[in-house]
């Protein structure tokens, strides 16, 4: 037996259906016709599968951590990492106890010493005939409506038969309805078709020989994209009467969820994901040499930036490009202290002064303190980050056997980064890479490990002038202007976003559609709600390319057996 989760592409073959709907052509201004993206399997994100929760059964559930961290793709995003992850048997296990946990939760019956909701009075949709007794009626109602949100998509009369049987056995076994309709619920947190987001297919009425996504699959993939969460009923609706796969349909459907509430979760997760802001999860800093950088004030960068970006670019819809230079952002307490602010209970909008450097989210303690050593700053680090990140562009990895005892273990005569730098950059060897990230960081120095403004470093003067691909300056607000300008910043973000939004890195064959995309972002003035619009009615988001020749394994799991002895329906014994 196998003790892991695996998946490929080719796992959502396993998964095809074979459906058709009228359609019609979508308009040719929504981009190129025959752009597509490949079909695919991947994992929920940990996020993912806690937005789920709390949307389908109310936030006050408490799951814990039940989905491993993800390991990064070529392209920076996880994302696009969970179609190719393995979950050892052990992680398996604790997916299987955290539904265990949640389902238990939703058909408890309360405590009214302990204040405990009563949640089987407003999640089970109906009461029992008799609490010690199956009752098939009641258990499909609930089979069917939850199931339906779980796995995105209605369930046939077979399924729910299925389902109601398990039911049965579980409430036979323990005398208890509810302790039986627990069973079937975990069983269902822990089915593949559950944690795994599957791309299923079906013939392309306007693209004879071709395929697209089927509705169920399009409302996901929107879903994920833009709510970073499952479909809710009105998605679902869209997508059981084949709404969502015409053209007037689908952007209605895209309208209404570009207006919900739920969006902020989708432009938060992008961001947290496209800024690497998961390695906050095990940042620390030095608290000998940095005594005011606390767990709680890493966990509030954090925090600020995501606020900031989703208050500039979608609550003000201001130009993406600006987000580098603005002065506005959002302050709580435990930053204040860092920052040398006036604190204010809870979290406040703040603009930082004129004269202030702190300029744009680079100049941010996130940014500044994610891309620093423990103990002291980094000025190549945080240059690699600016051009990876922001930029899209790849700088090398150093060379095996690098010294780097002048940065490390500078001479005493050496006080400054930049002099530190200059000593490394001695070794042609290091010499390369060091040209394409000192110019930039360096006109962070001003900034330390922590994030905290500075002047001087051991009693020198910091030098903050820099150069960022001909574009020259001298203080860390030069540096923000020239970001501002570089026309690399507007595009890397499409091609994120793009690449988040299939769940596919980008390749040379998306380049119509992200050439289109970026004319598209340029004539919007930059605004990200318009770029999340016109990606997700383009015709590549819903299209399907050719799968690859050789084809990849398909979807492996461990035969998981729930606490009540039950095997998920549909796992797989290997």
């Amino acid at each position: 037996m196998t003790s892991a989760l695996v998946l490929g592409v080719a796992g959502c073959a396993n998964y095809m259906t074979e459906q058709g709907s009228a359609d019609t052509q979508p308009a040719a201004d929504l981009g190129p016709m025959d752009a597509a993206s490949v079909p695919r399997a991947r994992f929920m994100t940990a996020q993912q599968y806690a937005n789920m929760i709390s949307d389908v059964f109310g936030s006050d559930i408490q799951i814990g951590t039940p989905i491993p961290p993800l390991m990064r793709s070529p392209d920076g995003l996880l994302a696009t990492t969970a179609g190719s992850v393995g979950i050892p048997g052990g992680q398996l296990m604790q997916l299987q106890r955290t539904a265990t946990s949640i389902a238990h939760q939703v058909v408890d019956k309360g405590d009214i010493g302990k204040e405990l909701p009563a949640h089987r009075s407003y999640l089970v949709p109906c009461k029992p005939k008799a609490e010690n007794a199956p009752d098939d009626a009641c258990a499909a109602k609930f089979i069917r409506s939850t199931g339906r949100l779980l796995f995105r998509r209605s369930l046939d009369d077979a399924e729910v038969a299925d389902w109601v049987g398990k039911a049965r056995e579980g409430t036979g076994h323990l005398k208890d309805f509810y302790a039986g309709l627990a069973s079937v619920l975990e069983g269902m947190l822990i089915d593949p078709m559950v944690l795994l987001v599957v791309d299923t297919t079906e013939p392309d009425p306007a693209r004879p020989g071709q395929r697209r996504l089927d509705a169920y699959s399009l409302a996901s993939r929107l879903s994920f994209f833009l709510w970073n969460s499952v479909p809710n009923d009105a998605v679902l609706k869209a997508a059981e009467s084949g709404e969502i796969q015409t053209p007037a349909g689908r952007a209605r459907v895209v309208e209404m969820m570009l207006a919900s509430p739920r969006l902020e979760h989708g432009v938060r997760a992008f961001f947290d994901d496209m800024l690497h802001y998961d390695q906050f999860d095990s940042l620390a800093k030095d608290g000998m040499v940095y005594s005011r950088e606390s767990g709680a004030v890493l966990k509030d960068a954090r925090e600020q930036t995501l606020r900031t970006a989703y208050d500039h670019l979608v609550v003000r819809n201001r130009d993406y490009r600006a987000l580098f230079t603005t002065r506005d952002t959002f302050m709580s307490p435990a930053l204040a202290s860092v920052y040398n602010v006036p604190a204010v209970p809870g979290w406040a909008p703040y603009s930082f002064p004129e004269n202030s450097p702190r300029k744009g989210i680079l100049n941010q303690i996130s940014f500044l303190a994610l891309n620093s050593h423990p103990g002291r700053s980094s000025p190549t680090l945080r240059g690699k980050a600016l051009r990876e990140t922001l930029l899209c562009q790849v700088v090398p990895p150093p060379p095996p056997n690098v010294d780097f005892s002048a940065v490390e273990d500078p001479d005493a005569n050496l006080h400054t980064a930049r002099e530190r730098l200059t000593a490394h950059r001695a070794n042609p060897v290091c010499a390369g890479c060091h040209k394409i990230t000192d110019p930039i960081g360096l006109a962070m120095e001003n900034f330390d490990g922590a994030g905290q403004y500075r002047t001087s470093e051991s009693g020198v003067t910091i030098d903050a002038s820099g150069s960022l691909d001909g574009k020259e300056f001298n203080t860390p607000q030069g540096l923000a202007d020239a970001l501002h300008d570089h026309p690399g910043l507007p595009t890397c973000l499409v091609k994120r976003m793009y690449g988040y939004g299939v769940g596919a890195l980008t390749t040379d064959v998306d380049k119509p559609q992200l050439a289109y995309l970026n004319e598209r972002f340029a004539a919007s003035g930059y605004r990200v709600p318009d770029l999340l619009r016109a990606i997700a009615l383009s015709p590549a988001f819903g299209n399907v390319a050719e799968r690859p020749a050789k084809p990849l394994p398909a979807i492996k799991t461990t035969h998981l057996i729930n606490s009540q002895g039950l095997a998920a329906p549909g796992s797989v014994a290997q």
